[in-house]
């Protein structure tokens, strides 16, 4: 799946801020009790509309997750960011984005925010993007860089970081 010709020069992890899907359940969980407790205008109603603007978004992020997970299981290196990498994956859904797990966790979060009606989850989005790109993908890119050198230098100047 892409892997590298150039030797890993480093095997220790990324050592993010937060595991990528507890951030986001704890931004889900977050974003419902502040629904409770201290409720927004509502923005959205829970009509069928947003229950399948809602679901196609969590469609799309779940197929999105799973081909990332896919291509990483493929290459026989870890999905969690707390493990080492063994191979630097680019092909597949990795050739159209650096972060497609997050990208298809990101889609699944708004879809429950949409599909729920839930002011706070959409609210939420924004911290919660902030901590994944500087408390998460920064230090995973420092990390691959330190692992891969040059091949992942190329690799970001390729393909980017999002969509």
């Amino acid at each position: 799946m892409g892997p590298t010709d150039q030797q890993p020069h480093d095997t220790g992890t990324a050592r993010p801020l937060v595991r990528p899907p507890l951030l986001f359940l704890g931004g889900l969980i977050l974003g419902l009790i502040l629904d409770r407790v201290l409720p927004l205008p509502p923005a959205l109603q829970a009509d069928l509309t947003h229950w399948m603007a809602g679901g196609a978004l969590i469609i799309l992020g779940g197929a999105i997750f799973a081909a990332g997970v896919r291509n990483f299981s493929q290459a026989a290196t870890p999905v969690p960011s707390t493990q080492a990498v063994r191979t630097l994956v680019t092909t597949g859904i990795h050739g159209l984005s650096r972060n497609p797990i997050y990208v298809g966790m990101f889609l699944i979060y708004v879809g429950i925010g949409v599909a729920a009606a839930s002011p706070w989850i959409l609210v939420l989005v924004l911290p919660i993007a902030i901590i994944m790109r500087y408390g998460v993908v920064a230090r995973e890119e420092a990390y691959l860089v330190r692992r891969f050198g040059d091949a992942y230098r190329d690799y970001m100047a390729r393909v980017r970081r999002w969509l």
